[in-house]
């Protein structure tokens, strides 16, 4: 093996190695508060709206964004170093009306999702699932 094939089958493990780290770590966020809704600002980068998939669940936001590599023409992959999926979480001090909350992606690289803060009973409410009528048949 020659040593340019050498440095070449080095730097693509390497290159594989911190794209895997990169997948382990959790994506960066920031919480925000106001008086009406809570303010998550997650980093996301490399990532298109299709990409982001957002939900609500235990009293948290949870991210998750699938990239994709683009292909350029005359170019082989040599490092491999952006990790693919990228997760994310974070837990929300008080009850929310997660039925309104919004989320958008912004050019800057970061995902912003904002939840109303939950108004009367201080429940949370989440999306109505099919076990709701089940739990209202089992109640006296």
């Amino acid at each position: 093996m020659a040593l340019g094939e050498l440095s070449g089958t080095v730097v693509e493990t390497v290159g594989r190695l911190f794209g895997r780290a990169q997948e382990q770590r959790t994506l960066p966020v920031d919480l925000f508060e106001s008086d009406d809704e809570f303010l998550a600002v997650f980093d996301a980068p490399g990532a298109f709206p299709a990409d982001v998939q957002v939900r609500y669940e235990a009293s948290a936001i949870v991210v998750r964004v699938d990239r994709f590599r683009e292909f350029y023409d005359g170019f082989d992959m040599r490092f491999p170093g952006r990790g693919l999926t990228l997760d994310g979480r974070v837990s929300l001090p008080e009850p929310v009306d997660a039925e309104n909350a919004r989320a958008s992606l912004r050019e800057d690289g970061t995902l912003h999702v904002r939840v109303p803060k939950a108004e009367g009973d201080g429940e949370d409410i989440e999306e109505a699932s099919d076990d709701t009528e089940d739990d209202e048949r089992e109640q006296p």
